[in-house]
Parts: structure tokens; C-alpha cells; sequence
């Protein structure tokens, strides 16, 4: 690895939870209401257990790096980048995450020292999703193929995603999607790399594909479940791990609530799609990896609304193990060589 901040976890690495929050972070402002003047600060909830966003679009943040600070003042302790060779932003990650870590490091001794008087904060352990995007499908040919192959050589990158089907907006021809989909689904396999699925309004298609093509042994992580419970049953069944971010403290989003209910404390995953979804009670506002801990704090509430300190804590947890074990593996022998 080319960074310590992208190393794996430690075996064993222990974490000791702070008594009450660490500070009042003027950065958590609630927007105002319309013709509102006021940037209400808003208390963050203390963690009793690290978090990780395992789905992230650091490329397309104002400022990654004060990003990657912020969120680890705040407990989350590893973020999965996604980079899309097609996409608009390129796979600039590549050469400017050693940068963005760097950027990061400062500004977090700085805030570390400043609001908290210590330094023990980290910077989160960053690794990098790489995948064509459904919208873009139109693009692939045989020289973007290509590049995804020497892209997923690097070893900081652990996935391939995101990667699947979007009939909202139908940026590409459905059968195209369908083909660059199952296309990459099968050089996960090669790789022997998870697969990070986007889905939406496709659910019976991009089942369908998965089947046919085969579930990867590495894993398949299902990102922003945002259907409701009888439309989770099946995937939970075939073994995926269920992200879930934003949407899932959205007040008319009760569905997505229970669908987590269903979904197995092994194969729980938490996320925020930056720079997209933000969280109540800031929507409306760019989210970053560090309102992944609101999403964390609902989820404690909804699963767990009555239980003991120990178990909340277990369960979030749990949710982090989950995503370290899923995506912060050590590097696949195909991707050393062997």
C-alpha cells in the first residue's frame, strides 16, 4: 500500500469509545428555513464504535481532503472512494488521493489540537471502488475495458463498482447497461474483487444478470437500498451485503427503515453517497464522509430504540467489521501477480 492510510485494520485493534461528544463542530448547520437567516449549529452524536462510508464520491467534493479530516474528528474511520474512468471526473483519485491524505493529515492535527486539545484523531483509511457507472455505459469499448483492468491492478483499490443498472434516467440504452454490466461482473470474478451494485427501477433485470453472470465469492454489496422490505428478500438471500445512507433518515422513507430490519447484522452496511443523499436534518446541503454518522446514530435508534449502551454498541460495531472485512481486504493474488 502506498499510504498507512490505506492500510488494512490491525487484527485486534481496539477502540475506546469517548464518554460524550467530542465538540460542538460548527460544520453540522442546519439550513434554514425558506427566508431564514439563521445556520443553526446542530450537536453531533457520539459514536460508542467507529464508522465507516463504505460509498463515497471524493472527487467530486469541494474539498476532499478537509472532507477526510472532518470525518475522521468525527469517528469514521475508513471510506471506500468510488472512481468511474468514464465519468465526468475521470479517475483523477489515482493521483490525487496521496494529496488528499496529505491535505488531510494537516488539517486534522490543526482541528485535532485546536477544538479537542489532543492529537489521537486519525485520518480515515481510504481505498477505491473502480467501475463504469450504468449512466455511462454508452462509453465502454474495448480500450475502456483495458484501462479498468490496469486500474484494478493498483492495490489500494478493493472493489468494482459501482457498476449495474438505472432505467430513471436512462442515460444509456438498457441493453447496453445490461451488457457493460454483466461484462464487469465477470472481471470482478477475474480479480477476485467485490462487486458495488447500483440499481434503480432495474431490480428484477439486475437480479436476473447477477444470476446468469454469477455471484462473486468476494462479495456483492447492494448501495443505497432505498426499496422497501418485500423487494430486499431476495437479495439478502443470495448473500449480498445492504449499504444504506441518507435516505434512510428521510421522514417519508419508512420502507427503507424496514427493509433494514430484515437485512442480517453480518451483511449491514453504512454509506453517504457523497456528495449526494445528505442526512436529516441537513438535507439539501453537500453531504460528506462525516454525516455518515447520522445515519449511524437513526439506524441505532430504528434497530435498536430500547436496548442497553452495550448493545448499540455492538451492533455499530458490528456495521464497521462488516466493512473492513467486506472492502479493506489485503490485495487479491491476481492483483499481485500471482
Amino acid at each position: 500500500m502506498a499510504d498507512a492510510a490505506t492500510a488494512p485494520a490491525e487484527a485486534g485493534e481496539q477502540y475506546e469509545a469517548p464518554d460524550e461528544p467530542l465538540f460542538a463542530d460548527e460544520y453540522f448547520r442546519k439550513k434554514p428555513k425558506k427566508h431564514g437567516r439563521e445556520w443553526k449549529v446542530v450537536d453531533a452524536p457520539c459514536m460508542p464504535a467507529p464508522v465507516a462510508d463504505t460509498h463515497a464520491h471524493l472527487d467530486m467534493l469541494r474539498d476532499p481532503g478537509l472532507a477526510l479530516a472532518r470525518a475522521g474528528v468525527h469517528e469514521v474511520r475508513f471510506v471506500e472512494a468510488m472512481v468511474d474512468p468514464l465519468g465526468a471526473e475521470g479517475a483523477q483519485d489515482f493521483e490525487l488521493l496521496d494529496g488528499w491524505l496529505r491535505d488531510a493529515q494537516l488539517a486534522i492535527r490543526q482541528m485535532s489540537t485546536r477544538i479537542c486539545g489532543q492529537g489521537w484523531h486519525s485520518v480515515p483509511r481510504v481505498r477505491m471502488a473502480v467501475g463504469v457507472h450504468p449512466h455511462v455505459a454508452k462509453a465502454w469499448d474495448a480500450a475502456a475495458r483495458e484501462d479498468m483492468l490496469r486500474y484494478l491492478r493498483d492495490e489500494r483499490v478493493s472493489a468494482v463498482g459501482e457498476i449495474g443498472l438505472d432505467y430513471h434516467y436512462d442515460y444509456s440504452p438498457r441493453d447496453v447497461q445490461q451488457r457493460v454490466f454483466a461484462e464487469q461482473v465477470e472481471l470482478a470474478q477475474s480479480a477476485g474483487l467485490p462487486v458495488i451494485l447500483h440499481v434503480r427501477e432495474a431490480f428484477d433485470d439486475a437480479f436476473a444478470i447477477m444470476e446468469e453472470a454469477g455471484w462473486s465469492e468476494a462479495g456483492v454489496l447492494l448501495h443505497c437500498y432505498t426499496a422497501d422490505a418485500a423487494q430486499i428478500a431476495r437479495w439478502v438471500d443470495a448473500g449480498c451485503y445492504i449499504a444504506f445512507g441518507g435516505a434512510f433518515t428521510f421522514k417519508k422513507l419508512e420502507q427503507i427503515r424496514q427493509a433494514a430490519a430484515l437485512v442480517p447484522r453480518e451483511r449491514l452496511l453504512l454509506e453517504t453517497d457523497a456528495p449526494f443523499m445528505t442526512p436529516e436534518p441537513f438535507r439539501g446541503l453537500e453531504c460528506e464522509p462525516a454525516h455518515t454518522i447520522w445515519t449511524a446514530q437513526r439506524m441505532l435508534d430504528e434497530l435498536l430504540c430500547e436496548a442497553e449502551p452495550d448493545e448499540r454498541a455492538a451492533l455499530l460495531a458490528q456495521v464497521f467489521e462488516n466493512s473492513i472485512g467486506l472492502l479493506d481486504r489485503e490485495p487479491t493474488d491476481w492483483q499481485r501477480g500471482i
